[in-house]
Protein backbone atom coordinates (compact mmCIF):
# COMPACT_ATOMS: atom_id res chain seq x y z
CA UNK A 1 0.00 0.00 0.00
CA UNK A 2 2.94 2.74 1.06
CA UNK A 3 4.54 1.48 -2.52
CA UNK A 4 1.13 2.41 -4.10
CA UNK A 5 1.14 5.90 -2.25
CA UNK A 6 4.72 6.74 -3.59
CA UNK A 7 4.29 5.95 -7.35
CA UNK A 8 0.84 7.84 -6.79
CA UNK A 9 2.28 10.84 -5.42
CA UNK A 10 5.38 10.86 -7.91
CA UNK A 11 2.63 10.63 -10.69
CA UNK A 12 1.41 13.67 -9.45
CA UNK A 13 3.65 15.84 -8.38
CA UNK A 14 5.25 15.00 -11.86
CA UNK A 15 2.04 15.91 -13.77
CA UNK A 16 2.49 19.40 -11.50
CA UNK A 17 5.81 20.09 -13.01
CA UNK A 18 4.79 19.43 -16.57
CA UNK A 19 1.88 21.86 -16.14
CA UNK A 20 2.66 24.44 -18.84
CA UNK A 21 0.07 27.03 -17.79
CA UNK A 22 -2.58 27.61 -15.25
CA UNK A 23 -5.63 25.82 -16.81
CA UNK A 24 -3.19 22.56 -17.11
CA UNK A 25 -2.94 23.09 -13.52
CA UNK A 26 -6.18 23.49 -12.75
CA UNK A 27 -6.85 19.94 -14.58
CA UNK A 28 -4.17 18.60 -12.54
CA UNK A 29 -5.56 19.39 -9.36
CA UNK A 30 -9.60 18.51 -9.61
CA UNK A 31 -7.92 15.02 -11.36
CA UNK A 32 -6.27 14.17 -8.44
CA UNK A 33 -7.87 16.00 -5.70
CA UNK A 34 -11.78 16.36 -6.99
CA UNK A 35 -14.20 14.80 -5.43
CA UNK A 36 -13.64 11.42 -7.63
CA UNK A 37 -10.12 11.83 -7.76
CA UNK A 38 -7.58 8.76 -6.31
CA UNK A 39 -6.14 10.88 -3.07
CA UNK A 40 -9.84 11.75 -2.27
CA UNK A 41 -10.96 8.11 -3.11
CA UNK A 42 -8.11 6.90 -0.80
CA UNK A 43 -8.88 9.27 2.45
CA UNK A 44 -12.43 7.61 1.69
CA UNK A 45 -11.54 4.05 1.92
CA UNK A 46 -9.79 4.35 5.26
CA UNK A 47 -13.12 3.02 6.86
CA UNK A 48 -12.00 -0.42 4.88
CA UNK A 49 -8.93 -0.71 6.31
CA UNK A 50 -8.02 -2.62 9.51
CA UNK A 51 -8.16 -0.93 12.54
CA UNK A 52 -4.50 -1.19 13.14
CA UNK A 53 -3.24 0.12 9.75
CA UNK A 54 -5.74 2.78 9.84
CA UNK A 55 -3.82 5.55 11.87
CA UNK A 56 -0.53 4.80 9.76
CA UNK A 57 -2.18 4.89 6.31
CA UNK A 58 -4.11 8.04 6.99
CA UNK A 59 -1.12 10.20 8.33
CA UNK A 60 0.65 9.09 4.99
CA UNK A 61 -2.29 9.93 2.82
CA UNK A 62 -2.91 13.45 4.14
CA UNK A 63 0.54 14.11 4.32
CA UNK A 64 0.71 13.69 0.63
CA UNK A 65 -2.82 15.40 0.21
CA UNK A 66 -0.81 18.38 2.32
CA UNK A 67 2.40 17.82 -0.28
CA UNK A 68 0.76 18.18 -3.63
CA UNK A 69 -1.60 20.87 -2.40
CA UNK A 70 1.52 22.98 -1.65
CA UNK A 71 3.23 21.72 -4.74
CA UNK A 72 -0.10 22.93 -6.88
CA UNK A 73 0.15 26.14 -5.01
CA UNK A 74 3.79 27.12 -5.72
CA UNK A 75 3.45 25.50 -9.51
CA UNK A 76 0.74 28.08 -9.60
CA UNK A 77 2.66 31.38 -8.59
CA UNK A 78 5.08 30.56 -10.75
CA UNK A 79 2.89 30.21 -14.03
CA UNK A 80 1.28 32.66 -13.07
CA UNK A 81 4.41 35.14 -12.93
CA UNK A 82 5.27 33.93 -16.02
CA UNK A 83 2.16 34.65 -18.16
CA UNK A 84 2.50 38.19 -16.75
CA UNK A 85 6.15 37.82 -17.94
CA UNK A 86 4.96 37.21 -20.92
CA UNK A 87 2.34 39.45 -21.78
CA UNK A 88 4.41 42.30 -20.54
CA UNK A 89 7.24 41.08 -23.21
CA UNK A 90 4.24 40.96 -25.80
CA UNK A 91 3.08 44.32 -25.30
CA UNK A 92 5.97 45.99 -24.70
CA UNK A 93 6.07 49.85 -26.06
CA UNK A 94 9.51 50.59 -27.94
CA UNK A 95 9.30 54.11 -26.45
CA UNK A 96 12.43 54.91 -28.81
CA UNK A 97 10.23 54.96 -31.63
CA UNK A 98 9.35 58.10 -33.50
CA UNK A 99 5.82 59.57 -32.24
CA UNK A 100 2.87 59.96 -34.70
CA UNK A 101 2.32 63.91 -35.51
CA UNK A 102 -0.87 64.87 -34.02
CA UNK A 103 -2.55 67.57 -36.40
CA UNK A 104 -3.30 70.81 -35.09
CA UNK A 105 -6.71 72.60 -35.49
CA UNK A 106 -7.34 75.72 -36.63
CA UNK A 107 -9.76 78.42 -35.18
CA UNK A 108 -12.96 78.53 -37.58
CA UNK A 109 -12.76 81.85 -39.98
CA UNK A 110 -16.03 83.20 -38.22
CA UNK A 111 -14.23 82.66 -34.84
CA UNK A 112 -11.24 84.75 -36.11
CA UNK A 113 -13.59 87.20 -37.33
CA UNK A 114 -15.29 87.74 -33.94
CA UNK A 115 -12.22 87.58 -31.89
CA UNK A 116 -10.61 89.96 -34.29
CA UNK A 117 -13.77 92.44 -34.22
CA UNK A 118 -14.07 91.94 -30.25
CA UNK A 119 -10.32 92.46 -29.44
CA UNK A 120 -10.67 96.30 -31.86
CA UNK A 121 -14.17 97.35 -29.59
CA UNK A 122 -12.31 96.23 -26.35
CA UNK A 123 -9.54 98.33 -27.30
CA UNK A 124 -11.61 100.95 -27.76
CA UNK A 125 -13.10 100.73 -23.78
CA UNK A 126 -16.22 98.57 -25.12
CA UNK A 127 -17.46 95.19 -23.15
CA UNK A 128 -18.91 92.33 -24.36
CA UNK A 129 -22.63 91.74 -23.26
CA UNK A 130 -24.41 88.79 -23.89
CA UNK A 131 -27.84 87.63 -23.28
CA UNK A 132 -30.38 84.69 -23.77
CA UNK A 133 -30.81 82.73 -27.13
CA UNK A 134 -34.83 82.05 -25.95
CA UNK A 135 -35.68 85.35 -25.34
CA UNK A 136 -39.24 87.41 -24.21
CA UNK A 137 -41.55 89.12 -27.14
CA UNK A 138 -40.99 92.47 -25.02
CA UNK A 139 -37.09 92.66 -24.92
CA UNK A 140 -36.89 91.39 -28.65
CA UNK A 141 -39.29 93.80 -29.98
CA UNK A 142 -41.49 95.97 -27.83
CA UNK A 143 -38.47 97.47 -25.49
CA UNK A 144 -37.03 98.30 -29.29
CA UNK A 145 -40.04 100.68 -30.57
CA UNK A 146 -41.56 97.27 -32.16
CA UNK A 147 -44.81 96.98 -30.50
CA UNK A 148 -47.31 93.85 -31.29
CA UNK A 149 -48.51 94.51 -35.06
CA UNK A 150 -45.98 96.70 -36.07
CA UNK A 151 -45.32 95.74 -39.74
CA UNK A 152 -41.41 95.92 -39.46
CA UNK A 153 -41.61 92.60 -37.26
CA UNK A 154 -42.70 91.00 -40.40
CA UNK A 155 -39.00 91.68 -41.48
CA UNK A 156 -38.16 89.27 -38.79
CA UNK A 157 -39.78 86.11 -39.14
CA UNK A 158 -39.76 84.54 -35.97
CA UNK A 159 -39.39 81.12 -34.51
CA UNK A 160 -42.03 81.35 -31.34
CA UNK A 161 -41.75 78.74 -28.48
CA UNK A 162 -44.75 80.06 -27.10
CA UNK A 163 -46.83 83.35 -26.94
CA UNK A 164 -44.20 85.15 -25.92
CA UNK A 165 -41.17 83.17 -25.80
CA UNK A 166 -38.88 83.06 -29.54
CA UNK A 167 -35.56 82.21 -30.23
CA UNK A 168 -34.20 86.07 -31.03
CA UNK A 169 -34.09 87.32 -33.90
CA UNK A 170 -30.94 90.04 -33.39
CA UNK A 171 -28.55 90.69 -30.54
CA UNK A 172 -30.42 94.05 -29.75
CA UNK A 173 -32.63 92.13 -26.68
CA UNK A 174 -29.35 91.80 -24.96
CA UNK A 175 -28.78 96.36 -25.18
CA UNK A 176 -32.64 96.81 -24.06
CA UNK A 177 -30.93 94.41 -21.23
CA UNK A 178 -28.45 95.96 -20.36
CA UNK A 179 -29.64 99.64 -20.55
CA UNK A 180 -32.36 98.37 -18.05
CA UNK A 181 -29.73 96.82 -15.75
CA UNK A 182 -27.71 99.92 -16.15
CA UNK A 183 -30.50 101.97 -14.56
CA UNK A 184 -29.34 105.35 -16.60
CA UNK A 185 -25.97 104.98 -16.26
CA UNK A 186 -23.54 105.15 -19.56
CA UNK A 187 -23.10 102.39 -21.53
CA UNK A 188 -20.26 101.22 -24.24
CA UNK A 189 -20.91 97.79 -25.08
CA UNK A 190 -21.12 95.21 -28.01
CA UNK A 191 -23.28 92.05 -27.97
CA UNK A 192 -21.85 88.74 -30.03
CA UNK A 193 -24.02 85.98 -30.36
CA UNK A 194 -26.19 83.39 -32.48
CA UNK A 195 -29.64 84.74 -33.86
CA UNK A 196 -32.33 82.79 -35.59
CA UNK A 197 -34.74 83.84 -38.70
CA UNK A 198 -37.40 82.41 -40.87
CA UNK A 199 -34.94 82.15 -43.88
CA UNK A 200 -34.50 79.28 -46.39
CA UNK A 201 -31.16 78.08 -46.39
CA UNK A 202 -29.01 79.31 -49.64
CA UNK A 203 -25.52 81.03 -50.64
CA UNK A 204 -26.39 84.03 -48.73
CA UNK A 205 -29.14 83.20 -46.19
CA UNK A 206 -28.96 81.38 -43.04
CA UNK A 207 -32.12 80.46 -40.51
CA UNK A 208 -29.41 80.27 -37.75
CA UNK A 209 -26.16 82.74 -37.78
CA UNK A 210 -24.12 84.92 -35.80
CA UNK A 211 -24.39 88.76 -35.58
CA UNK A 212 -22.96 91.83 -33.12
CA UNK A 213 -24.18 94.90 -32.17
CA UNK A 214 -22.52 97.91 -30.33
CA UNK A 215 -24.24 100.20 -28.45
CA UNK A 216 -22.58 103.07 -26.51
CA UNK A 217 -25.11 105.93 -24.78
CA UNK A 218 -24.00 109.17 -22.87
CA UNK A 219 -23.94 112.56 -22.60
CA UNK A 220 -23.29 114.07 -26.45
CA UNK A 221 -23.24 111.27 -28.23
CA UNK A 222 -23.88 112.77 -31.51
CA UNK A 223 -23.34 111.05 -35.33
CA UNK A 224 -19.91 111.95 -35.79
CA UNK A 225 -18.89 109.55 -33.01
CA UNK A 226 -20.94 106.67 -34.87
CA UNK A 227 -19.11 107.59 -38.11
CA UNK A 228 -15.91 107.93 -36.54
CA UNK A 229 -16.33 104.59 -34.66
CA UNK A 230 -17.64 102.82 -37.95
CA UNK A 231 -14.18 104.28 -39.80
CA UNK A 232 -11.58 102.71 -37.47
CA UNK A 233 -13.69 99.62 -37.39
CA UNK A 234 -13.54 99.55 -41.37
CA UNK A 235 -9.84 100.30 -41.73
CA UNK A 236 -9.21 97.80 -39.03
CA UNK A 237 -11.25 95.28 -40.86
CA UNK A 238 -10.41 96.19 -44.09
CA UNK A 239 -7.54 97.86 -44.48
CA UNK A 240 -5.93 101.13 -43.77
CA UNK A 241 -7.10 102.49 -47.26
CA UNK A 242 -10.92 101.94 -46.80
CA UNK A 243 -13.15 104.51 -47.12
CA UNK A 244 -16.73 103.98 -45.90
CA UNK A 245 -20.25 106.14 -47.16
CA UNK A 246 -23.59 106.36 -45.08
CA UNK A 247 -26.76 105.89 -46.61
CA UNK A 248 -30.43 106.97 -44.97
CA UNK A 249 -32.22 103.81 -44.18
CA UNK A 250 -35.03 102.69 -41.46
CA UNK A 251 -34.51 101.00 -38.40
CA UNK A 252 -37.72 101.08 -35.64
CA UNK A 253 -34.97 101.08 -33.08
CA UNK A 254 -32.58 103.91 -34.07
CA UNK A 255 -33.63 107.26 -35.70
CA UNK A 256 -31.93 108.74 -37.57
CA UNK A 257 -30.93 105.42 -39.43
CA UNK A 258 -28.09 104.60 -41.61
CA UNK A 259 -26.57 101.74 -43.77
CA UNK A 260 -22.83 101.37 -43.85
CA UNK A 261 -20.70 100.96 -47.51
CA UNK A 262 -17.27 100.71 -47.42
CA UNK A 263 -15.04 101.46 -50.73
CA UNK A 264 -14.53 97.96 -52.78
CA UNK A 265 -11.26 96.15 -51.35
CA UNK A 266 -10.81 94.53 -54.52
CA UNK A 267 -11.04 97.62 -57.39
CA UNK A 268 -10.81 100.75 -55.22
CA UNK A 269 -14.29 101.78 -55.66
CA UNK A 270 -13.86 101.48 -59.84
CA UNK A 271 -16.61 98.63 -60.13
CA UNK A 272 -15.86 95.21 -60.44
CA UNK A 273 -18.25 91.81 -59.65
CA UNK A 274 -17.74 91.99 -55.86
CA UNK A 275 -19.10 95.87 -55.48
CA UNK A 276 -21.45 94.62 -58.85
CA UNK A 277 -19.94 97.89 -60.56
CA UNK A 278 -21.21 100.28 -57.87
CA UNK A 279 -17.35 100.68 -56.50
CA UNK A 280 -18.88 100.00 -52.89
CA UNK A 281 -19.71 96.66 -50.52
CA UNK A 282 -22.80 97.43 -47.64
CA UNK A 283 -21.45 96.11 -44.53
CA UNK A 284 -24.22 96.66 -41.34
CA UNK A 285 -26.66 99.06 -40.34
CA UNK A 286 -26.65 101.87 -37.43
CA UNK A 287 -28.22 104.76 -36.36
CA UNK A 288 -28.86 107.06 -33.26
CA UNK A 289 -30.26 104.88 -30.28
CA UNK A 290 -34.32 106.31 -30.69
CA UNK A 291 -35.58 108.47 -28.01
CA UNK A 292 -38.12 105.91 -27.58
CA UNK A 293 -35.98 103.01 -27.03
CA UNK A 294 -34.01 105.34 -24.15
CA UNK A 295 -36.89 105.80 -22.55
CA UNK A 296 -38.59 102.61 -21.89
CA UNK A 297 -35.34 101.32 -20.47
CA UNK A 298 -35.12 104.23 -17.98
CA UNK A 299 -32.73 106.63 -19.72
CA UNK A 300 -33.36 110.86 -19.77
CA UNK A 301 -33.45 111.09 -23.68
CA UNK A 302 -33.33 114.55 -23.02
CA UNK A 303 -29.57 114.50 -21.46
CA UNK A 304 -28.69 111.23 -22.85
CA UNK A 305 -28.06 110.35 -26.81
CA UNK A 306 -26.41 107.24 -27.99
CA UNK A 307 -26.20 105.26 -31.04
CA UNK A 308 -26.23 101.62 -32.26
CA UNK A 309 -25.23 99.11 -35.02
CA UNK A 310 -25.37 95.90 -35.96
CA UNK A 311 -23.24 93.21 -38.36
CA UNK A 312 -23.18 89.94 -39.69
CA UNK A 313 -19.91 88.00 -39.04
CA UNK A 314 -20.90 85.91 -41.88
CA UNK A 315 -21.08 88.75 -44.31
CA UNK A 316 -17.58 90.35 -43.10
CA UNK A 317 -15.93 86.91 -42.92
CA UNK A 318 -17.11 86.10 -46.48
CA UNK A 319 -16.07 89.42 -47.62
CA UNK A 320 -12.47 89.27 -45.75
CA UNK A 321 -11.63 85.47 -46.55
CA UNK A 322 -13.69 85.72 -50.25
CA UNK A 323 -16.32 82.95 -49.14
CA UNK A 324 -18.84 82.64 -51.72
CA UNK A 325 -21.26 80.52 -49.84
CA UNK A 326 -22.41 80.92 -46.25
CA UNK A 327 -23.16 77.28 -45.75
CA UNK A 328 -19.42 76.54 -45.78
CA UNK A 329 -19.17 77.58 -42.70
CA UNK A 330 -21.65 75.23 -41.24
CA UNK A 331 -21.21 72.49 -42.91
CA UNK A 332 -17.74 71.19 -40.83
CA UNK A 333 -15.75 70.06 -44.01
CA UNK A 334 -12.23 69.92 -43.05
CA UNK A 335 -10.94 70.50 -47.22
CA UNK A 336 -12.57 74.19 -46.49
CA UNK A 337 -11.51 74.96 -42.50
CA UNK A 338 -8.04 73.64 -43.74
CA UNK A 339 -7.29 76.53 -45.52
CA UNK A 340 -7.65 78.93 -42.80
CA UNK A 341 -4.31 78.09 -41.35
CA UNK A 342 -3.04 78.32 -37.81
CA UNK A 343 -0.54 81.18 -36.97
CA UNK A 344 1.67 80.10 -34.81
CA UNK A 345 2.17 83.34 -32.47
Amino acid sequence: MENELQQLKEEVLGKIADAADVKELNDVRVAYLGKKGPITDLLKGMGKLPAEERPKMGALVNEMRQEVTGKLEARKEVLEAEAITKQLEAEAIDVTLPGRPVKLGNAHPLTRVIEEIEDLFISMGYAIAEGPEAEKDYYNFEALNLPKGHPARDMQDSFYIMEDILLRTHTSPVQARTMEAKGGEPIRIICPGKVYRRDNDDATHSHQFMQIEGLVVGEGIRMSDLKGTLTVFAKKMFGDEREIRLRPSFFPFTEPSVEMDISCFKCGGKGCNVCKGTGWIEILGAGMVHPNVLEMAGYDSKKLSGFAFGMGPERIAMLKYGVDDIRQFYTNDTRFLSQFQRTEV
